[in-house]
């Protein structure tokens, strides 16, 4: 069962994240930031990953803590739930369109996190949401997931629409990394027999 569940307790958050790779995309994403809420939705649905999310966070303070530290579990749900990753495909990578916004993913289960970030927002905010949070959930699961995470921003003039189209762009990327390779069977896809 590629399954996990990850709880982050410190000063400034409270966090549970379940996972189950062969799910369908069904979520429940309680963050307390709504945009964030729909952007967590959208990486569930799209990536096929079932999520359940909880976050309790100091947002008297900023949104920050509470997004970065999903993205921490998140990614540390990962890993947990790929285990040493026998069977995998490894690698996706998505264009994606949006209405005026397409964004490219491509990715790589490796251990060996990376983020290449090239997305440029036109607004500071969506709402009352910092759009320099979008990167940060980012490195974030890049760091603790071991991916190695390249996006970028190819059109766009509404900063919703491309940062909707960068968590859909990433979802179907991590869809198919972390689908079996029938072909495959049970080897770890690498030549150095390790991930």
């Amino acid at each position: 069962m590629r399954q996990a569940s990850i709880t982050r307790k410190t000063a400034e958050t409270d966090i549970t994240v379940r996972i189950d790779l062969d799910g369908s995309g069904t979520y429940r994403c309680e963050t307390g930031v709504g945009f964030f809420d729909h952007m967590l939705d959208q990486l569930a649905r799209h990536s096929l990953i079932d999520m359940d999310i909880t976050a309790k966070g100091d947002l008297h303070i900023d949104d920050h803590h509470t997004v970065e530290d999903v993205g921490i579990a998140l990614g540390q749900a990962l890993v947990a739930a790929l285990g040493d990753k026998r069977g995998i495909r490894r690698y996706g990578e998505c264009h994606l369109a949006m209405d005026d916004a397409q964004v490219r993913c491509a990715l790589d289960l490796s251990a060996r996190p990376y983020l290449v970030w090239n997305v440029d927002f036109p607004t500071a905010k969506i709402g009352t949401f910092d759009i320099e949070l979008v990167r940060e959930f980012f490195q974030a699961l890049a760091s603790h997931g071991g991916i190695t995470l390249h996006i970028d921003r190819l059109h766009g003039i509404n900063s919703h629409h491309i940062a909707e189209a960068a968590f859909k762009a990433v979802a179907r990327a991590l869809r198919a990394a972390v689908e079996p390779d029938p072909r495959k069977g049970d080897a770890i896809p690498s030549t150095k027999g390790a991930l």
